[in-house]
């Protein structure tokens, strides 16, 4: 028979159960606490004019790319309309090298063929040396005169042309403001801040929303100094926050960002140690898996 010695035996049970309540308070540690944020983008317009189109209000679930507004374009649509005709004027005036100088090279070849034929006539004693040297100096003479003329309608041609590739440009800066009137969303998310409405003048420059990616937020929290030696980008960590009734909900993070300075402890923000005054930021990335998560929530990381 086997005796049991209930004293060894209670005394190892609460070995036990002190070094799993010892296990839990350390995996549930608090390395620190702050506040939700979000990746969120101003959007401001580039154009002047009135804004003939608005699609979205505050709360508006919106995608990369989609169009919510528009601006007017009449005037930049004048402005174009009006650099094509000066351009298709400027270009009418394109010299045609070759057909202006044909004229002065059937002279020339004219004068070549009477050389040609003066230098056989004196070779046969009818024509003088004098006749053949009237014709090489006119020959001469002329192929200057075409060579000047081909410089000066090059000269013409590269001048008209540099001022249609300006034009062109013109247009196409044109065009560009055409394209930036349509006010489209730079990211996934939601819109979070709307500045203006339909009918109301859009300056360059003017805040006209702000959208904030609410799928994965960011919390922003302090650690200590002692906390810090122990963390690296890419660890998995809990994030807790208040719910109902006092309850805690729980998610899954990741540290995204550990910063490389310490700062002086902010006044929002509680420490274990209330005697340390630096703490490091770090930014945990938590995905809003319920979207329960808000900006600006207080949470707390653990260690997983």
């Amino acid at each position: 028979m086997i005796k049991v010695n209930y004293w060894r035996l209670g005394v190892a049970v609460a070995t036990i159960a002190f070094s799993l309540s010892a296990c839990h308070n350390k995996q549930s540690e608090v390395i620190g606490s702050g506040s939700f944020e979000a990746t969120e983008v101003l959007v401001s317009s580039e154009v002047n004019g009135r804004v003939l189109e608005w699609n979205i209000e505050e709360g508006n679930t919106i995608h990369q790319g989609d169009q919510v507004g528009l601006v007017d374009t009449t005037q930049l649509f004048l402005q174009r309309e009006a650099l094509l005709r000066s351009g298709k004027g400027v270009r009418a005036n394109q010299p045609n090298i070759s057909t202006q100088t044909r004229a002065l090279e059937v002279q020339l070849s004219e004068l070549q063929s009477n050389r040609d034929r003066t230098v056989r006539l004196l070779k046969a004693g009818v024509a003088t040396q004098k006749q053949l040297d009237d014709l090489n100096s006119a020959i001469v003479a002329l192929e200057s005169q075409i060579s000047a003329a081909r410089s000066t309608l090059s000269n013409q041609s590269s001048q008209i042309t540099a001022q249609s590739s300006a034009i062109d440009i013109q247009v196409a800066q044109v065009d560009d403001l055409i394209e930036r009137s349509k006010i489209t969303a730079p990211i996934s998310g939601t819109v979070l801040a709307n500045y203006i409405h339909q009918g109301e003048l859009a300056g360059s420059g003017r805040p006209l929303f702000r959208v904030g990616n609410l799928e994965t937020l960011f919390l922003r929290a302090y650690v200590q100094n002692d906390q810090l030696a122990t963390l690296q980008l890419g660890d998995e960590v809990k994030v807790q926050v208040d719910g109902v009734n006092g309850e805690k909900r729980s998610y899954s993070g990741t540290i995204s960002w550990i910063a490389s300075q310490s700062e002086f402890t902010p006044k929002t923000v509680q420490t274990d140690d209330e005697r340390s005054n630096l703490v490091y930021a770090i930014k945990v990335r938590v995905p809003n898996t319920d979207g329960a998560l808000r900006i600006g929530m207080y949470g707390e990381v653990l260690r997983k």
